[in-house]
């Protein structure tokens, strides 16, 4: 028991700091949620249910959007949030918040509160990211152009391609050689094109483009011939002059083992021929 009332006054004041701590604690715990535009996202109010007499709010930055009490209707602002939530919220009776057809405005820092604390119980950080499209890959005319003008075999030897994706933001876009990242440049702002260049003697079927963000990827595999002359067409038809000259080695050393065989197999038949009349003569000897 406290001695008197100063202590009294103190162990009060204690026990009303850690409650005040405790809320601060709580909304500086910022959780994260992301979601591709289209899909139903559902923000955890952290609660189990709503107590008897308990209001909880939702807002968006300072924006009420979504308010609930126990065992009644949910009330929506959409008029506030200038129409932009309109018949696309749900809330449930724990006071969790529902989004359905996410947009990417709807980003942005998400409170619940609870009037029996007056304090916010949770905070979440949504990022809704715009729907990926499939790269494209082509060849790079601007490079086709310039190497016309160079000579026919500087130009036969070297390839150009383009990996394009229009329309995107806060993506990476990426050549890949296998599961090896081959090069890639990050695109922040909405950008109307974005291409990303691949230069190489000759293709074949492990190159990809592929378009990601954080949650979502698009992959896009180089599979026209026609772009680029492949890598097995060049081992065919772009023999050195050793490949070449150990080529015809072989051939004639395989034509003087023959000529050797066949050599050897004349004077074998012929001694067996001499030896067979000289042990057998002839009657009229």
């Amino acid at each position: 028991m406290p001695k008197n009332i100063n202590d009294m006054d103190m162990l009060i004041f204690i026990c009303l700091c850690l409650w005040s701590l405790n809320g601060v604690f709580v909304a500086d715990a910022v959780k994260s949620e992301s979601v591709t535009e289209g899909e139903s996202v559902s923000l955890n109010s952290s609660l189990t249910q709503i107590q008897t007499h308990e209001e909880i709010e939702w807002k968006l930055a300072e924006l009420l959007i979504a308010k609930v009490k126990k065992n009644k209707e949910s009330k929506f602002y959409s008029n506030t949030a200038a129409g932009r939530f309109r018949d696309r919220l749900k809330l449930d009776q724990t006071g969790s918040l529902t989004i359905i057809n996410s947009r990417t405005t709807d980003s942005g820092l998400y409170t619940v509160s609870s009037s029996r604390t007056d304090t916010t119980i949770n905070t979440i950080n949504l990022t809704v990211y715009a729907r990926l499209p499939v790269p494209v890959i082509s060849g790079n005319s601007s490079s086709s152009s310039s190497s016309s003008s160079s000579s026919s075999s500087s130009s036969s030897s070297s390839c150009s391609l383009v990996c394009s994706a229009v329309n995107v933001s806060h993506v990476t876009l990426s050549w890949f050689k296998g599961n090896s990242v081959f090069s890639s440049i990050r695109v922040s702002d909405l950008s109307s094109r974005s291409d990303l260049l691949l230069h190489l003697e000759c293709v074949d079927d492990s190159y990809s483009c592929v378009l990601n963000n954080p949650i979502r990827n698009q992959t896009q595999h180089l599979n026209n011939t026609q772009l680029c002359h492949t890598c097995a067409a060049d081992r065919i038809h772009c023999c050195g002059f050793t490949e070449a000259v150990i080529r015809l080695a072989l051939s004639a050393l395989v034509g003087v083992a023959t000529v050797a065989v066949l050599v050897y197999d004349i004077r074998s038949r012929s001694l067996q021929q001499k030896k067979s009349v000289q042990k057998y003569p002839s009657n009229s000897d």
